[in-house]
């Protein structure tokens, strides 16, 4: 089995619907919206992806400045393919494309809380969110 890695190379809607529906992260991600998912693709600046004969079968899409903070939004790989080493080699690459300051921020899903401190991620205790729908003030 032979994993081909690319920076930004493009990516169909298809492929990346396919990828978050295979890797479990689409019940955190509106794989619905077509248009939404364009969007995320469409404005990523970073997007760093593996396939196997072809397949996409593993993606890191980012939004960054490159030179101190990446926002990780977007880490999946297909469970078929998971725990041999596909997302560590992503976040890797990511990580390459930044410079000496830079850092990878990213907000994990529940299942994966315990993934990234092994890895050696430091967890952060603040952090907010607050939706478009949402009032400020």
């Amino acid at each position: 089995m032979t994993i081909e890695y690319h920076i930004n190379q493009p990516i169909t809607i298809d492929e990346f619907i396919l990828v978050l529906q295979n890797s479990g992260l689409a019940e955190r991600r509106p794989v619905h919206d077509r248009e939404c998912i364009a969007g995320m693709l469409e404005h990523a600046n970073l997007l760093v992806t593996a396939r196997i004969d072809g397949k996409l079968v593993g993606v890191a899409r980012s939004l960054t400045d490159f030179h101190y903070a990446c926002y990780l939004s977007d880490l999946a790989v297909d469970k078929a393919v998971q725990a041999q080493g596909i997302g560590i080699e992503l976040q890797r690459l990511t990580q390459a494309q930044l410079g000496p300051r830079g850092k990878l921020i990213l907000l994990a899903a529940p299942q994966a809380v315990g993934y990234y401190p092994k890895i050696g991620y430091a967890s952060h205790p603040s952090c907010w969110i607050i939706g478009k729908d949402q009032k400020i003030g």
